[in-house]
C-alpha cells in the first residue's frame, strides 16, 4: 500500500568480498600525494585546535560565536546559509567525496571555521556493528521483526542509539575518525524479503511491506530519540530500492538490473521506505543494483521524483559502498569517473561512500563544475542536508546544551541493555511444532534428568550472531550449552559438525551423548558460513550432513523428547522433521546473538514472560518446486501476499503458544463507509488456556473486486498482546482509507466491497494454529478517486 506507517503499530561489501575488480587508492586531497587509508593531515596535526574550535562555546561563553553558523540561538536554515557561504567549491566537493569507507574517510576538517573530520560510516542494525571495542549484540534483524512488536524495535534502537553515541563521544575526545565512530547509522535494511534463498534476508523485516514499515518506523524514532532539538544517532533507511537478491548466485548483485513492474514497485518495494521518510530519517542509501536499466545510485525518477518530490524527503542520499563506481565499472552505464559523477549528483545522490579510493567518482565534480555539467547551486545542494544532520546531531551547538553529549562508556554493555537483549530474544523465537506436550519441560524434573545438547551451533558463539553484529565481551555470550547449565541441569554436549556447513561429521560421538539423555536438543540452521551478503544458498536444505545428524539423534532418543532448535534466517526445508513423531518440538530462533543461551533456557521451561509469541515474518517453502527464480522480479508466488495454490511448509504469520486463545465479536465500523473513510474495527481476544501468555493479533484485508490485480490479501493492522490465563481483551484498531489504495497509474481509492479477516494468523491456512480467524465484510461507497484528493 502507498505507505507502511500506519498507526503504531550499507550495504558494503565484507572486507573479504569486494568486488572483483581492484579499485586502488592514488592520490590525497588535490595537489598532495597520500598513501591509501591515510587520514588528512589536517585533522592529525590539528586535532586540538579542531576541537577547541568546536567546544569554543563552551570556555568562552561570553564571547560572541566566531561565525553566526556557530550561533545556536539561531533557526538551523540560517546556519546553514551562513556556513555553505563560507565554503569554497573545493571544499564542498570533499564534504560530498568522503562517504568512507577504509581510507576514503573521513570527510576532511576544515580548520579555518573550526569543523572537525566527520566519518559517515556508521553500521546501527542491532547494536553498534563493527565499531572498535565492545557493544551490546541484539538478535538479528529478521528474528526482532518475529517478535511483532515495534516497541520493543524502537528500545532496541533506543539502546543501539545510546551506546553508538557514548562510544563516539570517547572516540571524537580522543581525534578518533575511522570508520565506524560516527553517528550516522547505515540501517534500518527495509529490503524485502521476496526470495527464499537471498543472502541478507536477515538483515529485513521480512516479506510484508506493512510490517517493515511499521518497524521501520519505531527503528527511526528509537534511534533518532526524542530530544525536541537533538538526534541521539541519525539513523539511513537502505538499500534503495529494489534490492533483494541476487548476491552472487546466479549473477553478481554489482551488475544486476532488476526489471520490475511499476504495479509491483509501487505496492511491494517502496511503501516501507516511504514510512521511513515519514518517521523522519536523515538519511537513504541507494543500492548497487539497476532498476530497470538505470543504477539506483544514477536513478532520478527513484532518488528525486519519487523520494523528494513525492514523498518530500528532505535528508541526504549516500551512495552503498563503491556502487557509484560500480555505475560504471559493473553496470557499463556510464563511460567515465566524470559522467558517472554528473549522472549520479545530478540524480540526487549527495555524498560518494567510495570502497577505499581517494581519487574517487565525485572528486571530478570539480571538472563537471567548469565544464558546466554540475551548477556550484546543485553542489551546494547536496552538501546542505549533510551539514544540517551534524548541527541536528549537535556539533556545532555547546555540548552543554545537548544531553547525548555527557554519555560515556558506563552505558556500553549495561545490565539495563544485556536484559533487553535478553528479552528480544525471548520475544522473537517461534515455536514450529509442539506435539505431545513436549514443552514446556518441566523444571523440577531437570535436576535429576540428563540434557543433552547436540548440532554445530550448541556450543560455538561464532555463529549464533549473523552478519553486521556488535561484539560483546565473551562473560556475557550464552550459547545453547550454557544457557542450559545455567538451570543445574546435568548437560552433556556434542557437536556432531564443527561448523555449519557440517562437511564432516561425527556420528559415534553423537549417539553416545544422545543414547544416554532424558532430553535432547539438536541445534542446527545456516549461519554466515552458508548465507549472508554477497553469499546466497543454492537450495532450502539443511547444510552438509545436518538432516542426518537429526534423523540419528531421532533414532538414537528412542522416542524420549527431542526439541529441533533452528538458527537461521533464509527458510529451511524442515519437512522431514515436521512430519516425523520423533521430533516433539521445532523452535525458530534466528541469529538471537549474545543471550542466545539464556533465552532458550526460559522458554524452554516457559517461565513467566516466556511463552513463545513470535511469529514467522515470512514464508517457508514446502519444497525449492515453490521457490522461483532469484533474478525474476515480478511478485507473482512470491511471498504470502502472492503466493500460489499450494500450501507452504510454514506461513507468514504462523507461530504456536504454550496456551489456547479464542477470537470473538468482530465488529467493523461502520459497516458502509465513504471512499475516503477510514475503517474502525474491534475484536475480543481470550486466552482459554492455563497458562499465561502473549498473541500476536493480525487483521487482514482482502479486495473483492478490484479494477486491477491487488494481493489476494494484505496484512493491515498487528498487536502483540499479553492475555493472563482465563482472561479476556477487547482490541480497537484503525484501518486507513490509503490502506485500501491500489496502484493505478497513481495511487486510487475505489469503491466495492472488502473482507477484513482477525486472528492470529492468516486465513485458510493448511499449516496453523488452533484458534479461528474470523471475518466480515464491508462496503466502500462512491466514486473511485486519486488517494491525494482526499
Amino acid at each position: 500500500m502507498p505507505c507502511g506507517s500506519r498507526g503504531p503499530s550499507r550495504a558494503t561489501p565484507c572486507k573479504s568480498r569486494e568486488p572483483s575488480r581492484a579499485m586502488p587508492c592514488k592520490f590525497g586531497e588535490p595537489g598532495r600525494a597520500m598513501p591509501c587509508g591515510a587520514l588528512p593531515a589536517a585533522a592529525l596535526g590539528l586535532r586540538v585546535l579542531v576541537l577547541s574550535a568546536a567546544l569554543g562555546a563552551v570556555a568562552a561563553r561570553a564571547q560572541p560565536p566566531p561565525f553566526p553558523f556557530w550561533d545556536p540561538s539561531l533557526p538551523w536554515q540560517r546556519r546553514l546559509d551562513d556556513l555553505l557561504g563560507r565554503l569554497s567549491p573545493a571544499e564542498l566537493v570533499l564534504q560530498v567525496a568522503r562517504g568512507g569507507a577504509m581510507g576514503n574517510g573521513p570527510a576532511p576538517p576544515i580548520p579555518r571555521l573550526g569543523i572537525a573530520p566527520y566519518n559517515w560510516n556508521t553500521e546501527c542494525l542491532r547494536g553498534d556493528g563493527e565499531a572498535p571495542g565492545w557493544a551490546t549484540a541484539f538478535p538479528q534483524a529478521l528474528g526482532l521483526a518475529a517478535a511483532f512488536s515495534p516497541e520493543l524495535i524502537y528500545r532496541v534502537a533506543n539502546a543501539t542509539a545510546t551506546e553508538v553515541r557514548a562510544k563516539h563521544n570517547s572516540f571524537a575526545a580522543a581525534g578518533r575518525y575511522t570508520d565506524h565512530t560516527g553517528l550516522s547509522c547505515f540501517s534500518p535494511v527495509l529490503n524485502i524479503m521476496r526470495h527464499p534463498l537471498w543472502g541478507r534476508n536477515q538483515e529485513t523485516y521480512g516479506e510484508d511491506p506493512f510490517l517493515s514499515g511499521e518497524l521501520a518506523r519505531s527503528f527511526v524514532q528509537g534511534l533518532q530519540g526524542q530530544h525536541p532539538r537533538y538526534v541521539k544517532a541519525s539513523a539511513g533507511c537502505k538499500h534503495f530500492s529494489v534490492h533483494g537478491g541476487p548476491e552472487n548466485i546466479p549473477v553478481s548483485r554489482l551488475s544486476f538490473d532488476a526489471k520490475v513492474l511499476e504495479r509491483d514497485w509501487r505496492m511491494t518495494f517502496l511503501p516501507q521506505f516511504q514510512a521511513c521518510v515519514r518517521a523522519g530519517s536523515y538519511s537513504f542509501m541507494c543500492s548497487y543494483n539497476r532498476i530497470n536499466g538505470v543504477p539506483a545510485c544514477a536513478n532520478k525518477k527513484l532518488l528525486t521524483d519519487i523520494l523528494r518530490g513525492e514523498w518530500g524527503f528532505d535528508g541526504y542520499v549516500v551512495s552503498d559502498e563503491g556502487a557509484v563506481e560500480l555505475i560504471m565499472l559493473g553496470h557499463h552505464y556510464t563511460q567515465s569517473f566524470l559522467e558517472t559523477a554528473v549522472a549520479s549528483v545530478n540524480a540526487g545522490c549527495n555524498l560518494e561512500l567510495s570502497y577505499g579510493m581517494r581519487n574517487n567518482v565525485f572528486m571530478r565534480i570539480p571538472q563537471a563544475l567548469a565544464m558546466g555539467n554540475i551548477t556550484l547551486q546543485m553542489l551546494r545542494d547536496r552538501v546542505r542536508p549533510l551539514f544540517y544532520t551534524r548541527m541536528r546531531l549537535g556539533e556545532f551547538d555547546p555540548p552543554a546544551m545537548n544531553p547525548y553529549s555527557s554519555l560515556d562508556l558506563s552505558v556500553v554493555q549495561s545490565p539495563e541493555h544485556r536484559n533487553l537483549s535478553l528479552e528480544a530474544a525471548v520475544k522473537s523465537f517461534v515455536l514450529l511444532k509442539n506435539v505431545r506436550g513436549t514443552l514446556p519441560l518441566q523444571a523440577q524434573d531437570l535436576s535429576s534428568q540428563h540434557l543433552a545438547v547436540v548440532g554445530p551451533f550448541a556450543d560455538n558463539p561464532r555463529v549464533l550472531f549473523g552478519d553486521y553484529a556488535p561484539v560483546p565481551e565473551p562473560q556475557y555470550i550464552y550459547t545453547p550449552r550454557r544457557g542450559l547449565e545455567m538451570l543445574g541441569a546435568n548437560v552433556s554436549f556434542a557437536a556432531g559438525c564443527s561448523e555449519p556447513r557440517c562437511k564432516q561429521y561425527s556420528r559415534a560421538e553423537l549417539l553416545r551423548v544422545v543414547g544416554a539423555a532424558d532430553v535432547v536438543l539438536v541445534c542446527l540452521g545456516t549461519g554466515v558460513d552458508v548465507e549472508t551478503e554477497a553469499k546466497d544458498r543454492s537450495d532450502l536444505s539443511l547444510p552438509g550432513h545436518q538432516l542426518e545428524l537429526l534423523q540419528d539423534a531421532v533414532q538414537a532418543a528412542a522416542g524420549r523428547p527431542l526439541v529441533l532448535l533452528l538458527f537461521n534466517a533464509g527458510p529451511l526445508d524442515v519437512s522431514w522433521a515436521q512430519a516425523h513423531d520423533g521430533v516433539g518440538a521445532i523452535l525458530a530462533c534466528f541469529f538471537p546473538a549474545q543471550a542466545t543461551g539464556l533465552a532458550i533456557a526460559r522458554v524452554l521451561l516457559g517461565e513467566a514472560g516466556a511463552s513463545p509469541a513470535g511469529r514467522l515474518p515470512a514464508t517457508w517453502p514446502a519444497g525449492m518446486h515453490q521457490v522461483p527464480p532469484m533474478e525474476n522480479y515480478t511478485m507473482e508466488g512470491r511471498t504470502y501476499r502472492y503466493y500460489g495454490q499450494e500450501a507452504p511448509l510454514y506461513p507468514f504469520g504462523y507461530g504456536l503458544s504454550y496456551t489456547t486463545f479464542r477470537y470473538r465479536d468482530l465488529v467493523l465500523s461502520p459497516p458502509v463507509l465513504p471512499v475516503c473513510a477510514n475503517l474502525s474495527v474491534s475484536v475480543v481476544l481470550e486466552n482459554t488456556g492455563l497458562r499465561d501468555g502473549e498473541e500476536v493479533v493480525q487483521l487482514y484485508l482482502r479486495w473483492e473486486h478490484s479494477s486491477v490485480p491487488v494481493p489476494r490479501w494484505q496484512l493491515v493492522a498487528f498487536r502483540r498482546v499479553a492475555v493472563l490465563a482465563g482472561r479476556e481483551v477487547k482490541l480497537f484498531f484503525q484501518v486507513l482509507a490509503e490502506q485500501r489504495a491500489v496502484w493505478a497509474q497513481e495511487w486510487r481509492l475505489e469503491p466495492g466491497t472488502f473482507t477484513l479477516f482477525a486472528g492470529g494468523q492468516q486465513p485458510g491456512q493448511k499449516t496453523r494454529a488452533p484458534s479461528e480467524v474470523l471475518s466480515a465484510r464491508f462496503s466502500v461507497t462512491g466514486t473511485a478517486r486519486p488517494l491525494r484528493t482526499c
